[in-house]
């Protein structure tokens, strides 16, 4: 798991270098379309990404965006308007049997379809209009990491195509890399946390996607119950369960949810909660317990990559202290199939 943490960089400026000339030609389809609905379709950290391509497209390109219910297909079989819709379906290997079988049923009604995966030879692949391909090589890891990153930065491809927006995305390379320099810091923070049995993790706007993927690594690898939640859906309701150096760990980088977080870290402090942020922001930083401080550099459009960085690092060095291996997680496998 640490050492494809590692390999992220790299597989990230591959992904951009490898599929920029495709973009740049799904850009113009795309456009000829007026596509006025995006419906995605994952599971598990695919999910997670997807729920992240939700917030980018709509912010971006201004088109709705619908995480799909499988079950409409596979259970109820369903049949939906999908004429003006892009749906995309969302997977490392490719070999997802419910999502793939939303794929072929939202192109029996009309939709366009892409699929998103690390294994051009997939059934993904062969059913998807289009494939969109992570070259992040083979991933052992039962964790998914640098898929995750690469799924994430495929939405960023994306929305650039859809909207006609420059986000920018050739700096998160960069700005990954130099995340991973963090380790010396996460790993002196990991010897405080193993024995956390419960905690919460909060991110809102664009890394909220990042605070159920942190929640899932945190469960998957350390066997930690972990809740997400947005800062502001915690106040309604989950903020009863905080007590007395309860854990909280918080994406918080500066941008549009600052204010929303630093609310949230106040009443936090009242209460006496233990507060992990990994953030960019000073004032963030003072009001948390411990801070992981990434580049003041680094635009909230584009931090949830570099900052779910120190996060897999911090699931994967508290997996090994609590004398578990992440990558032999109990009960897991790395394909996961169901219907």
């Amino acid at each position: 798991m640490l050492q494809e943490i590692a390999e992220q960089p790299e597989v990230l400026a591959r992904t951009i270098t490898a599929e920029r000339e495709k973009y740049a030609k799904l850009s113009e389809f795309l456009r000829n379309k007026e596509i006025d609905l995006v419906i995605m379709a994952a599971r598990g950290s695919s999910d997670n990404a997807a729920l992240f391509g939700r917030y980018l497209i709509e912010t971006t390109a201004g088109i709705p965006v619908s995480l799909s219910a499988p079950s409409v297909f596979t259970l109820y079989n369903a049949k939906l308007n999908l004429k003006r819709a892009l749906v995309i379906g969302v997977s490392q290997s490719g070999e997802g049997a419910d999502i793939n079988l939303v794929m072929q049923r939202a192109k029996d009604c009309g939709a366009i379809t892409l699929g998103i995966t690390n294994d051009a030879n997939s059934a993904m692949a062969q059913i998807a209009d289009e494939t969109l391909q992570i070259h992040a090589g083979r991933e052992k890891s039962v964790a998914a990491t640098k898929t995750y990153t690469g799924q994430m930065l495929h939405f960023y491809m994306l929305a650039a195509a859809l909207g006609g927006t420059k986000l920018d995305f050739e700096k998160i390379p960069d700005f990954t890399a130099a995340a991973l320099e963090l380790r010396p810091k996460v790993e002196e923070f990991v010897e405080r946390y193993v024995f956390m049995e419960n905690c919460v993790v909060v991110g809102r706007g664009m890394n909220y996607g990042n605070s159920y993927e942190l929640a899932l690594k945190l469960m998957e690898t350390c066997y930690v119950v972990a809740e997400r939640f947005s800062s502001a859906d915690f106040f309604h309701g989950p903020l009863a369960i905080v007590e007395r150096r309860f854990p909280m760990l918080l994406f918080a980088p500066t941008g549009a949810a600052k204010q929303s977080n630093l609310d949230l870290l106040h009443r936090l402090r009242e209460l006496n909660a233990d507060c992990l942020s990994i953030t960019n922001d000073a004032e963030t930083g003072y009001l948390s317990t411990r801070s992981i401080m990434m580049s003041k550099d680094i635009d909230e459009f584009l931090s949830p990559i570099p900052f779910i960085v120190p996060a897999q690092m911090f699931a994967a060095l508290l997996s090994a202290a609590k004398g578990i291996n992440p990558d032999e997680p109990r009960s897991l496998s790395k394909v996961t199939k169901t219907i």
